[in-house]
């Protein structure tokens, strides 16, 4: 597999103290990564660190065979990685298509692609961000995102705050996204069974360490192993 991602023995954290230990990942083109574990495990650290908002303590970021310099986030989003935080980062007091122009590049999707991923947002084109719904907020977060053309696309904790019925609803969304653009997608996620049901791999982080991997199919066979990770019982 050639990777378009590539995490090499990263680790990252703040001042003196370590949060994310030795992370390795190979991520190809087309591609989705679920990132789970428990609260506290470091994996919104890992996303912020490939975003290059926190810089490294060690080891590499490989998008391509592009090297990307640690703690630098306009580089890295040069070189194609795009980030959606767990708070949206919307712009509230503009409207959805002032959003989605402010984040606009040359070639980026049209209005018409837009809304053919996230159609809810037709009848919100005109509304500001801040008067969106937590559902309709995530899908302009994502479709902001989107116009950005990423190769690699970070999406940290796309549930949080939403109703399950609202999250069955966008997830695949983000499968169909790698699909069509090609763009890795690193996701956190901790609806474990619906971010399985779209990934092609799975990582499980406990206190800042990779402790199970494997393709999402595999693991979502197996409960078991899956409990024991986040429960840090041992995994065989």
């Amino acid at each position: 597999m050639t990777a378009l991602l590539a995490c090499r023995s990263l680790s990252a954290g703040y001042g003196k103290l370590t949060v994310v230990r030795d992370f390795e990942l190979d991520a190809a083109a087309g591609s989705v990564v679920a990132v789970l574990g428990p609260n506290g495990a470091g994996k919104t650290t890992l996303l912020l660190t490939i975003a290059g908002l926190v810089p490294r303590l060690g080891g590499e970021v490989l998008v391509g065979e592009h090297v990307l310099v640690s703690g630098r986030p306009a580089a890295a989003n040069r070189a194609g990685v795009v980030l959606v935080p767990d708070d949206r980062a919307l712009f509230a007091s503009l409207t959805v298509a002032e959003n989605i122009a402010a984040a606009s590049r040359k070639g980026s999707p049209t209005k018409a692609e837009v809304l053919e991923v996230f159609p809810a947002l037709t009848a919100r084109w005109s509304l500001r961000a801040g008067a969106l719904s937590g559902g309709e907020q995530q899908m302009l977060a994502v479709a902001r995102a989107m116009v950005q053309r990423p190769r690699v696309l970070l999406i940290d904790e796309m549930s949080m705050g939403l109703a399950p019925i609202i999250v069955e609803g966008l997830l695949p969304v983000v499968r169909r996204l790698a699909d069509s653009s090609g763009a890795v997608v690193v996701l956190v996620e901790q609806h474990v069974r619906l971010a399985l049901e779209c990934a092609d791999q799975a990582v499980v982080m406990v206190h800042g360490e990779s402790v199970l991997r494997g393709p999402s199919a595999e693991l979502a066979a197996d409960p078991s192993r899956l409990e024991a990770a986040y429960l840090g019982s041992g995994v065989q």
